[in-house]
């Protein structure tokens, strides 16, 4: 795996690629963030949720389990929202990619960000 923190190396940076010079930033959020936002987040929300639940269940506090059961439930939707956040982004630019002039070089941004595997 490359390393994604040589933001800064641009004696390194191939410009003539298809993002033109910013590949390290462009492979950080397609490598770094999106797995980040889409595998890491959602299951701290399930694990706080299960834990809120777990105090509530030892409390045997029947109000207190109903109200840790909506919230567990709410942030099980959060968590699957949040786990598709990074396709509809990819969707998103490829509809962009598609619909914008050849003039503006939305193309090369989209031949640029699926170049990065």
């Amino acid at each position: 795996m490359s390393n994604l923190f040589q933001i800064g190396d641009v004696q390194n940076a191939n410009v003539n690629s298809n993002c033109g010079g910013l590949e390290p930033i462009v492979k950080l959020i397609k490598k770094g963030v999106f797995p980040i936002v889409q595998i890491v987040i959602p299951l701290v929300l399930i694990v706080f949720g299960t834990i809120d639940l777990g105090k509530a269940v030892i409390s045997s506090d029947e109000k207190a389990i109903k109200s840790a059961q909506s919230m567990l439930i709410k942030r099980c939707i959060y968590a699957a929202a949040i786990f598709f956040v990074t396709t509809i982004v990819s969707l998103l630019m490829g509809i962009v990619a598609t619909g914008a002039d050849s003039e503006a070089n939305v193309k090369g941004w989209a031949s640029c960000w699926n170049s990065i595997k």
